[in-house]
């Protein structure tokens, strides 16, 4: 077979003429370009020895590879792809492993792998495997996913993950990954019983981490109390909301930031959105928040017009995914959650983020022209009575006895 005859095997032309996918493409255009207008803007304070440039040109590289990105998702074959669900998320688990054992250590998290062209961030990527897995996990195991033995076994995968970024650490990212997980399985059918036991179970796990990691929890909790311990974990939080007061309705204008200048920690990546709200004021803090909403709507009609119930599961992991990031992001920086480390889709300076969010962004672009179809995949109640149905049904029956010819009853 031929390069050429095995490329075709995995990609497609590039779809074309859907309304709603034109739309989409045109959201996250606004979205990265706003992005990385305001990345240039922040990192400006970040001047010392280059740095600005450095970061600016960085991020224009990033964006780069994202749109390559963009553009191979769009065009892959979804059935081939979701079919090697089970070796892309192996090789995450690998990749945090990896993390774990020769991370890169920045700020007190092992988060990254060195790979001279890019600081890979494995969590990043495991976001996107954990859509594509728990797609493929609903198409071929649905009818066992509501037994919550099948369950524990077949997510495994996924909490081993979890377990992996938690010891970066890194609390936030794992909260996005369970809720995509959450959100799937629950569109998917999955039983309320057996999500609130999920849910619980993961309360339990993060209360747990926080009782053995004393300053991770004084820094979870500190949105509670912001005033109390204003040099320490409450520093961020209380520069953030200066910023964003004194940039009031319409801003300093772009560029004219003061908080950037050594006053708020993380100004171009986790806090980015304080920039916004300081150079653009609540008009641009709004346009941030309404390009989002409409990033939401369009997601949502992708997935509401797509015919293949296995393809509307990525679609609604991918929209969990980006419009929770947004909520979290954006509820830590004005006070409203903890301060997690979640970066803010398409603005939040990161290599491995942006190139990820373009390519799920591809995915969806993808769906939104698929007119395939699948058989019915909802998780249902499995319940004992309809088991022995069918073992009764499947059991061989004894052969009826017949009258023997000529024998009389008793007493003739």
């Amino acid at each position: 077979m031929s390069t050429r005859q095995a490329a075709h095997r995995f990609v497609q032309p590039l779809p074309r003429g859907s309304a709603v996918g034109r739309t989409l493409i045109a959201i996250t255009t606004a979205l990265v370009i706003f992005g990385t207008i305001f990345v240039a803007s922040a990192s400006e304070g970040q001047a010392a020895n280059g740095a600005a440039f450095s970061i600016m040109a960085h991020d224009v590289a990033y964006l780069c590879l994202g749109v390559f990105a963009l553009y191979l998702a769009a065009r892959v074959r979804l059935e081939k792809l979701v079919r090697h669900a089970p070796l892309l998320i192996v090789v995450g688990l690998v990749l945090l492993l990896a993390v774990k054992a020769v991370g890169v250590t920045t700020n007190g998290g092992k988060r990254w792998l060195n790979l001279h062209l890019i600081n890979l961030q494995p969590s990043e990527l495991f976001k996107l495997f954990c859509v594509i897995f728990i797609a493929w996990l609903v198409q071929h195991h649905h009818d066992e996913l509501n037994n919550w033995r099948q369950l524990l076994i077949w997510t495994s995968p996924i909490w081993l993950g979890c377990g992996l970024i938690v010891l970066e650490p890194d609390i936030g990212t794992t909260s996005v990954v369970l809720a995509i997980a959450v959100s799937m399985l629950a569109v998917a059918g999955l039983s309320s019983r057996l999500l609130v036991r999920i849910v619980l179970l993961s309360g339990v796990a993060v209360g747990a981490y926080l009782l053995v990691k004393p300053y991770a929890a004084r820094r979870f909790f500190s949105f509670l109390h912001p005033n109390t311990n204003l040099l320490g974990s409450g520093y961020q939080l209380l520069q953030s909301r200066i910023g964003l007061g004194v940039g009031g309705v319409t801003g300093l204008g772009l560029g004219h930031s003061r908080e950037k200048w050594g006053l708020l920690p993380n100004p171009h990546t986790d806090f980015i959105f304080t920039i916004i709200g300081e150079e653009l004021g609540l008009i641009g803090a709004l346009a941030v928040l309404a390009l989002f909403v409409a990033f939401l709507m369009v997601s949502v009609r992708i997935a509401q017009q797509c015919s293949n119930q296995v393809y509307r599961m990525l679609a609604v992991g991918i929209t969990t995914w980006i419009c929770v990031e947004a909520l979290i992001n954006i509820s830590s920086v004005v006070g409203w959650w903890a301060v997690t480390g979640v970066p803010l889709p398409f603005f939040s300076y990161g290599g491995t983020a942006l190139i990820t969010e373009l390519f799920a962004v591809g995915l969806l672009y993808n769906i939104a022209h698929d007119k395939s179809r699948a058989g019915d995949l909802t998780i249902r109640e499995y319940r004992l009575t309809d088991f022995r149905k069918t073992v009764e049904r499947a059991r061989p029956r004894p052969p009826e006895r017949q009258p023997v010819a000529g024998r009389y009853r008793q007493g003739h």
